[in-house]
């Protein structure tokens, strides 16, 4: 049977949006940047074999509108390539390419550009479609809903009434203190796992890792972007634990155990493996098997669990199988009960760090820890990977990778 490999990757460095290192470069240059990078790592490909761009967008109006997948391939001179953007928000990117995994498949196509991006500096102002006008009457409100939401205890049980819709509009750091209450992660557990995050992404620096991972851009005024503006270096517990809470007074999720606000693309090609060999091309990975799957969007962020065990299922793996994990750290509130669910061991989760501590371009992020993953797997020399993440509005999404190379 057809496989649908990986033969190249590349991402962007990561910019806190409003005031970091990407702020000048508009999100349908920063895009054709990584995909330009990503086809200059695969010379032997001819563009007219391309099947499709498709890019991940979870913001996808302002700049990121007029279908930007298409604006990208135009810009590139690939007109002969069709563009399509997907938004599955926090997974977008990471849809794409289960959208080349399936199109292979089902022997619909040969080769696909999965790319994603997102620059959040851009649409901050009001640029898109989180405007304040924009939220159905029908959804409940936070306020209302989070009330009762305690009243359900440990074990979940949704708490709506008749003509009680949960919040599909939710705030995700709301999500994120539900979840902290449901499953009983205290600030601390929260704390300590962002201090982690940073502290590894520290030593990721220092090993050379994330140099490897990262493709660098140029601004428009010349300058050349190599690093990501989130990793701190020595973080401690004691310096988090008195940062104030963000979206409770009472609440257990601040700046230091939470992703920032981010600006970053990255791009990922996707073949079939008899294309890779009559190219002469050795695959980086293999992918084995994908899953999606869906939950009340108040707690969003246990999205991780159910996804993760249906692509294990369908990969015929467990999670004991696996090498090293990837869970995106929207919120370590999240991450801690998720690992803890799926049976993630701490020595093979986030192993250079997360979005803690590098960012999360919403787009971005599923072909950013595709990559991530891939060189980790590579780095430490292990053989199998999960990535997950928990997806605004209440998802999971899961892909098992095998390394090949």
């Amino acid at each position: 049977m057809t496989e649908a490999v990986i033969v190249a990757t590349a991402r962007s460095p990561i910019g806190r949006a409003g005031k970091g290192s990407l702020v000048s470069l508009r999100p349908d240059d920063l895009a054709s940047a990584m995909v330009r990078a990503v086809l200059d790592k695969v010379p032997q490909l001819d563009s007219r074999d391309i099947d499709d761009l498709m890019m991940g967008c979870g913001q996808p109006a302002g700049e990121s509108g007029f279908n930007i997948a298409r604006v990208v391939a135009v810009e590139l001179g690939l007109d002969h390539v069709p563009g399509v953007t997907v938004n599955r928000y926090c997974s977008s990117s990471l849809q794409t390419s289960r959208m080349a995994f399936h199109a292979i498949k089902a022997g619909e196509g040969d080769v696909f550009i999965s790319a994603g991006v997102e620059t959040v500096s851009r649409y901050i102002k009001g640029n898109a479609d989180g405007l304040p006008d924009t939220k159905n009457p029908l959804f409940g409100t936070a306020e209302v809903r989070t009330e009762k939401f305690a009243a359900g205890g440990q074990t979940w049980a949704d708490p709506r009434g008749a003509g009680d819709l949960p919040d599909i509009y939710i705030a995700m750091g709301q999500t994120a203190e539900n979840v902290a209450q449901l499953r009983g992660v205290t600030r601390r557990d929260q704390d300590e796992f962002g201090v982690r995050s940073q502290n590894l992404a520290e030593q990721a620096i220092a090993n050379g890792f994330w140099e490897k991972d990262i493709t660098p851009v140029t601004l428009p005024d010349g300058t050349v972007v190599a690093t990501d503006d989130g990793p701190r270096a020595g973080v401690t517990l004691e310096g988090v634990s008195g940062l104030k809470p963000v979206f409770r007074p009472d609440g257990t999720v601040t700046a230091g155990n939470c992703c920032p606000l981010n600006d970053g693309a990255a791009a990922v090609v996707i073949m079939s493996d008899t294309k890779a060999k009559q190219l002469g091309l050795t695959p980086l990975a293999r992918i084995v098997s994908t899953g999606v799957t869906g939950l009340s969007p108040e707690i969003m962020g246990l999205g991780p669990v159910e996804a993760s065990k249906q692509a294990l299922a369908r990969a015929g793996m467990s999670i004991g199988d696996i090498d090293l994990v990837e869970i995106n750290e929207a919120f370590a509130a999240q991450v801690i009960p998720s690992a803890r669910e799926l049976g993630v061991d701490l020595d093979r989760l986030n192993v250079n760090g997360g979005a803690i501590a590098v960012g999360h371009p919403f787009g971005m992020t599923g072909a950013r820890i595709t990559s991530t993953l891939i060189n980790s797997l590579r780095f430490h020399d292990k053989q199998f990977g999960l990535e997950t993440m928990c997806v605004g509005g209440g998802q999971g999404m899961a892909m098992v990778l095998e390394r090949l190379s």
